[in-house]
């Protein structure tokens, strides 16, 4: 497993990507929807790391539920693995409390991801995300 992306929760995506772009100089790889998960994303390459923002698009969803109860802050930090499927019957074997019971395919069939739950990993949201054909 590497260090994928951090995912940063934000009320404004368009006014986050001008902080981040304009006045920090980063570099936006890409903005799309993320209709499964009902947000808007933003993915900053910050060096070697990406930060990924993101805007819900729907009150009922995650991110939604969280600015309302925590604020726009770091929201998940996510690990690369080769098989989703097969970490997440690993964790599961552990007893590792996951968010879904298999990984979810994303963003149009690009990547496929899961979430290892706060209460399993010492009060940090963990996803997982297998690649499935590059960005």
């Amino acid at each position: 497993m590497v260090l994928d992306h951090v995912g940063i929760a934000v009320k404004d995506l368009d006014e986050s990507i001008k902080f981040f772009k304009d006045a920090l100089g980063l570099e936006l790889i890409r903005v799309e929807e993320v209709p499964e998960e009902k947000v808007r994303v933003a993915m900053i390459k910050a060096g070697d790391v990406r930060l990924e923002l993101l805007e819900a698009t729907a009150e009922d969803s995650a991110i939604a539920k969280y600015i309302e109860k925590r604020g726009e802050g770091i929201h998940h930090i996510a690990l690369r693995v080769d098989n989703a499927d097969e970490v997440t019957r690993k964790l599961k074997n552990q007893g590792v409390r996951l968010v879904y019971g298999k990984p979810k395919v994303v963003s149009k069939g690009s990547r496929k991801v899961n979430f290892i739950h706060p209460k399993s990993a010492h009060g940090i949201l963990l996803e997982i995300v297998e690649v499935l054909r590059n960005e």
